[in-house]
């Protein structure tokens, strides 16, 4: 605003109203540039808010896009029998990662990706059982030891585990999705095969059943040849007990992976205290029980094996030469281990219906004072009378067995005859005595 006291000439007038015109378009043009700001920004941000809808729009369709790879390949997995080899090399073809898959007790089922340990390592029950529980508290895959686990477990029950190699935690929401979906896929073909393997269990338990109780010979081989199984094979009955294990599924089931472990071909079934196999063959020494000592963590287990069986109408007698092994086993010093039939030498004549008790007390009735004598005198009296038998009566290769001089056996024997009031030279006297340092032996195991 501009004030005079008195009035403007026509210069002022002048120079007034040019500078009206200059401030006017100085104010409009100031406005225009004020205006095309505000337009800039306003542009600017329609600009950055269409960059974020369009990386937000490549988002979901690349979700979109992965989701329908998922899919795609689950239904390409189910088309093709949904078996595991066809669920991990998907899961490994959607994620780059290795892919595997597990049975419940950790043994190796598939494998599809690079770095696959070779030979696989034996599972740990007690870590397997460890990592079940920690994965089983979580509602979806978790990562446990380097791998991210998924367990596959239908109506509750865990039937294995799908998992992906992941040391270095690269996996990102897209390989969880894609192991779930693979889960899924995964279910139906896990549980398929546990109900096939629980009917062929049944039907060999009933065959086994009925071999073991007697049954028809024509019978038994048509419905050994409907499970698979060759009956004109020599067999052997194999019956397992296990100290701290009770003789139920679960222990039925270690007992036939480890006789397939160690190939054995067989039926299986059990009874109150223990489980049985009919092998096609004679099971090798030791083998069994390595193996089953292994998968249940625990070497405190016997088993006993029968003679062999050339047809099944002699499965029933051959079963209780099984357990007479096994029996022989469990109350020897050794206790533990595996035990055949046709190597217990004398102990194969002894019935049945002989027990412990009984054999104590015959081996204390022939052998007592000669045991009692060797303890008191720290002397080997008794293995000297149970050598000597061993060897046949020969005097220089049962001294040759005792690393002793022929004097020193017939000082020996000698008082063997002083101490015992025994007579050798009496036919029924060496043959009870005979019988009892056999059972000493082989039953007592050379202990008092």
């Amino acid at each position: 605003m501009v004030t005079s006291r008195f009035p403007p000439t026509g210069t002022e007038r002048f120079l007034l109203a040019t500078l009206i015109r200059h401030t006017a378009a100085a104010l409009s043009v100031a406005f225009v540039h004020r205006r095309r700001r505000e337009e800039a920004v306003e542009l600017h941000g329609l600009r950055e808010e269409r960059a974020a809808l369009q990386r937000q729009l490549v988002t979901v369709v690349g979700e979109l896009a992965y989701r329908q790879a998922v899919h795609g390949l689950t239904a390409d997995v189910a088309a093709s029998g949904g078996n595991e080899e066809a669920v991990t090399r998907a899961l490994h073809g959607l994620t780059g990662l290795p892919a595997l898959v597990e049975d419940r007790f950790g043994r190796l089922r598939s494998w599809a990706g690079p770095d696959r340990p070779d030979p696989y390592p034996e599972p740990d029950p007690v870590r397997q059982n460890a990592l079940l529980n920690e994965a089983a508290r979580e509602a979806g895959p978790t990562w446990i030891g380097g791998r991210l686990i998924a367990l596959v477990r239908p109506h509750g029950e865990i039937l294995g585990m799908l998992a992906l190699v992941d040391p270095l935690g690269e996996a990102d929401e897209h390989a969880v999705l894609a192991l779930e979906q693979a889960v899924m896929s995964l279910a139906p073909e896990l549980a398929h095969l546990r109900n096939q393997a629980n009917v062929e269990l049944r039907l060999h338990r009933e065959l086994a059943d009925d071999l073991l109780a007697g049954t028809d010979e024509t019978s038994a081989y048509a419905r050994s040849e409907a499970v698979g199984h060759d009956l004109h094979r020599t067999h052997y009955i194999v019956v397992v007990r296990w100290s701290d294990r009770v003789a139920d599924d679960s222990f039925a089931q270690a007992v036939d992976r480890a006789a397939a472990a160690v190939g054995m071909r067989s039926l299986l079934t059990r009874g109150a205290e223990h489980v049985v196999l009919i092998a096609d063959d004679r099971p090798h020494a030791g083998a069994l029980y390595e193996a089953l000592a292994l998968d249940t963590g625990a070497p405190c287990g016997s088993i006993g094996v029968s003679a062999r069986c050339d047809t099944p109408d002699d499965f029933p007698q051959h079963y209780q030469e099984a357990q007479r092994a096994l029996e022989v086993l469990r109350h020897s010093r050794k206790r533990y281990g595996m035990t055949f039939f046709d190597q217990l030498g004398l102990y194969r004549i002894l019935g049945p219906g002989n027990n412990l008790r009984e054999l104590e007390a015959f081996v204390h009735e022939w052998l007592g004072k000669l045991i009692d004598y060797d303890a008191g005198n720290n002397s080997a009296m008794t293995e000297t009378l149970a050598r000597y038998f061993d060897c046949g009566g020969n005097y220089d290769e049962t001294a040759a067995s005792l690393s002793i001089h022929r004097s020193t056996l017939r000082y020996r024997l000698q008082r063997i005859r002083e101490i015992s009031g025994n007579d050798l030279a009496n036919v029924e006297d060496r043959l009870n005595l005979q019988v009892a340092t056999r059972v000493w032996k082989i039953v007592l195991g050379g202990s008092g």
